[in-house]
């Protein structure tokens, strides 16, 4: 008996509307983003112009959309992103930045590790592959800053987000540990069922308000997919989100999930990790 549970802040599982994990990533970038540019804007007339983070996603670009979501007005940042499912165009996206240092003064940029070039290489590929014989990633933000510093003569800044989008349970969306919550119990109730093969995906219901419930998935039809950000989630210029995706992501880093604090941190719950004895007598082949 073989029961899913969806998890990953990737969101690139398809059938499911979202997966638990990326809701609080997307709250965590979109804060993170949102106060780097004001730190930026404070010292942009004297000093630093340009600032990149550089986000997790190997092929899908929703953590970088999820950046997008710092930016509730005209000019708010960030005013540039850079999603892997768009071909990265080196003069489009000087005159992008251009474009926005002479207008607000500073650009801001959400940036996806897995930005690839016209030749579909990864700009940001170290020649080193991991054990599933995947290229390794890491270290693009400094790629692209360097280049707008050369082109464009603009003093930049860069940040990798790395493990910490992946932690930061300190400012944890509501929403999606309610949903995390939900997927595991029903995952539960599945094996209890006797049900094989299976996951529990979320199905939206309505954008406002906000309603889902719980459904079955089979696993054939997760296994082996990957869900990227749908052509209609992004700007006609290909560097930012449409109305249409901010409606999407906007539910799920609603509300707050704080941790308890002990002596002014998080006191997180820390797990013994100890081994279930083996109940299976015979050998079973996939």
């Amino acid at each position: 008996m073989c029961v899913g549970i969806p998890k990953t802040v990737d969101n690139d599982l398809p059938i499911t509307d979202c997966s638990p994990g990326f809701g609080s990533v997307a709250k965590y970038l979109a804060t993170c983003i949102r106060e780097a540019a004001f730190d930026l804007s404070s010292m942009s007339r004297t000093s630093t112009k340009v600032f990149a983070l550089e986000v997790m996603g190997r092929h899908a670009g929703w953590m970088t959309a999820g950046c997008a979501l710092a930016a509730e007005e005209e000019g708010g940042a960030p005013h540039v992103l850079l999603l892997p499912e768009i071909a990265f165009d080196e003069g489009r996206f000087l005159a992008k930045v251009q474009q926005a240092v002479e207008r607000y003064g500073h650009c801001v940029i959400a940036v996806s590790e897995g930005i690839k070039g016209p030749d579909g290489e990864f700009l940001s590929a170290s020649g080193s592959k991991d054990a599933f014989g995947h290229v390794q990633l890491g270290g693009v933000a400094p790629v692209i800053t360097n280049l707008v510093g050369a082109k464009l003569g603009y003093k930049c800044h860069w940040a990798v987000a790395d493990y910490l989008q992946r932690s930061a349970r300190h400012i944890a969306s509501e929403t999606d540990v309610q949903q995390a919550y939900a997927v595991g119990r029903a995952a539960v109730e599945f094996a209890i069922a006797g049900r094989n093969a299976v996951m529990p995906a979320i199905r939206r219901l309505s954008d406002s308000p906000y309603r889902w419930d719980i459904i079955e998935a089979p696993l054939s039809a997760v296994a082996n997919q990957e869900k990227r950000l749908p052509p209609e989630f992004i700007s006609a210029d290909g560097f930012g989100i449409t109305a249409p995706a901010r409606r999407y992501l906007a539910p799920l880093i609603v509300g707050e999930a704080y941790p308890p604090f002990k002596n002014g941190l998080p006191d997180y719950v820390r797990l013994q990790n100890m081994s279930a004895p083996k109940k299976l007598t015979r050998e079973f082949s996939v």
